[in-house]
């Protein structure tokens, strides 16, 4: 095999951040090269990078034999380059066959033509689906299967593929699988970027590890195992980072789940956490752990389950039934759903529980409220410019700050932190890790999400690792390793091969042109 495509020395930086330190990596014609590692490896930048969506700052690319610069996708897309990212770029209200070939659609549309080419397009590829169809009227694998037509609809010869199967049933996978079979067979070379280890084992060549923005390793399915892998991927030791309340002591029952569903994210999930707990949910990005936050804080409708607090089950349909529960979220996502930012600290930290600062007529006592405002400010070493200090002059381990007092003040039973300390320096995570050991001192019941495993591992008294909407196991602290995280984390479900399929025909093998 050929090199058709070589990056040498790619080097990326963000805000002084380095996503990408100097990665080496190639792809011959007609290869499936995997491309692996974990959340934040650097995986997705690379690809962008082969896509033409960012320029980088060093390094060249080869391709076909000559030196190139990308200055844009359709820079790539002309080529032949086509990367299917993991978000999927459709337009909802446009057919199938329009999207299909959306980058060609003339003024004057011969719809008879257009959908007798679309139709062509999926029988290349065993897929049955109506062109005329709204894409928006689509389930996201159906969305799927119209981004993977669109990029064959041109001549393509390299495809990226960005966790393809994060959303197919066992069944719909194999389809792909297929057609993956058959473009390799015509020459087009292959990026597979995927979770899935045992699949990655099945269809690739090569594999190539990066961690941290940088190269780790190049091995293949023949030389290496799953283990050798997920050693390869790892590899962070805990640091002295969290420091731990003098006098926790794990209670009673707080919090039980029982059997909570919502589609294909969250699928039979029960859990507990007790008074004084905490209890980190692991897994990779699109497992479900936020899907299920989101339903026991009612953010979400749940199709199916039972919620309990302190034995009694409790009805939480919105997240006001939520808060009023006893239940708080500290979602993930603190700019748009955890802190309204134009408004001030004071306004930000009541917002949650006013009763303890409003009078007898039901107007709030300022200097009471300022008062509570400033003794918390004090107590979670908040650094601002004083109560009435928008949220969105604080730095970002701040504003977190921020987001954390509101539950102090709110006092119930339960709280929820997704990804706690994301975006923020090493010295607000430790004070933020200090501040999740005194929620827990004072007897709240605590679940913790987080991406970063050593975080885990240094906060929770036990880790439950979820995996396609399920709970696959649960590591103890002498259990805890990345290794035994991600073997969890990555392992299929035998539940998916029983996943609503899509109704398909057999895949025909013909080659796509």
């Amino acid at each position: 095999m050929s090199d058709l495509l070589t990056l040498t020395g790619i080097t990326k930086s963000f805000g002084g951040v380095k996503a990408l330190k100097g990665v080496d990596f190639s792809l011959a014609r007609g290869e499936v090269h995997a491309l692996l590692g974990e959340n934040g490896a650097g995986k997705s930048t690379l690809m962008r990078v082969v896509g033409g969506e960012i320029q980088p700052e060093a390094g060249s690319i080869t391709f076909e034999g000559r030196s190139l610069t990308l200055t844009d996708p359709k820079a790539a897309a002309d080529l032949g380059i086509a990367v299917i990212h993991q978000e999927l770029a459709l337009a909802p209200d446009l057919s199938v066959a329009e999207n299909i070939f959306m980058r060609e659609l003339p003024a004057a549309i011969a719809w008879g033509k257009l959908n007798r080419r679309a139709r062509a397009v999926l029988d290349r590829m065993g897929f049955e689906l109506d062109v005329r169809r709204r894409v928006g009227d689509l389930a996201v694998a159906q969305q799927q299967v119209v981004e993977i037509a669109k990029a064959l609809s041109r001549d393509v010869k390299v495809i990226v593929f960005d966790e393809p199967t994060a959303v197919l049933s066992s069944r719909d996978a194999q389809r792909l699988h297929d057609i993956i079979a058959v473009l390799r067979a015509s020459g087009v070379g292959i990026v597979y970027i995927s979770h899935r280890l045992e699949e990655v084992f099945k269809i690739a060549d090569r594999m190539t590890v990066m961690k941290d923005g940088a190269l780790v390793g190049v091995t293949s399915p023949q030389t290496s195992t799953i283990d050798d892998v997920i050693r390869m991927m790892v590899g962070r030791n805990l640091s002295a980072m969290f420091p731990k309340a003098a006098h926790r002591s794990i209670g009673a029952e707080v919090l039980n789940v029982e059997n909570l569903r919502r589609g294909m994210k969250v699928r039979g999930v029960s859990l507990s956490v007790r008074a004084g707990e905490i209890v980190g949910l692991g897994g990779l990005v699109g497992s479900g752990r936020t899907e299920t936050a989101r339903l026991i804080f009612g953010a979400d409708a749940k199709e199916a389950g039972e919620i309990r607090l302190h034995g009694k089950a409790v009805t939480i349909k919105s997240p006001l039934d939520a808060v009023l529960a006893g239940i708080g979220l500290v979602p993930e996502d603190r700019k748009h759903h955890g802190a309204i930012l134009d408004m001030s600290i004071r306004i930000n930290t009541t917002m949650a529980r006013l009763k303890p600062v409003v009078n007898a007529m039901g107007f709030i006592r300022r200097h009471k409220e300022r008062d509570t405002v400033t003794a918390l400010g004090q107590q979670l070493r908040l650094k601002s410019a004083g109560p009435e200090a928008p949220v969105s002059s604080l730095s970002g381990g701040n504003q977190q700050k921020v987001v954390l007092a509101k539950w102090f003040h709110a006092g119930g039973d339960v709280i929820i932190l997704d990804e706690p300390t994301r975006g923020v320096d090493v010295g607000a995570k430790t004070e933020i890790y200090g501040l999740i050991e005194e929620l827990a001192a004072a007897g709240r019941a605590i679940l913790v999400i987080s991406s970063e495993h050593q975080e885990l591992f240094g906060l929770c008294d036990r880790v439950l690792v979820m995996a396609e909407g399920e709970l696959r196991g649960t590591l103890l602290p002498d259990d805890y390793s990345e290794e035994k995280l991600l073997a969890l984390a990555m392992t299929q479900s035998v539940a998916a091969d029983h996943a609503a399929p899509l109704d398909l025909p057999a895949h025909t093998h013909q080659p796509v042109n």
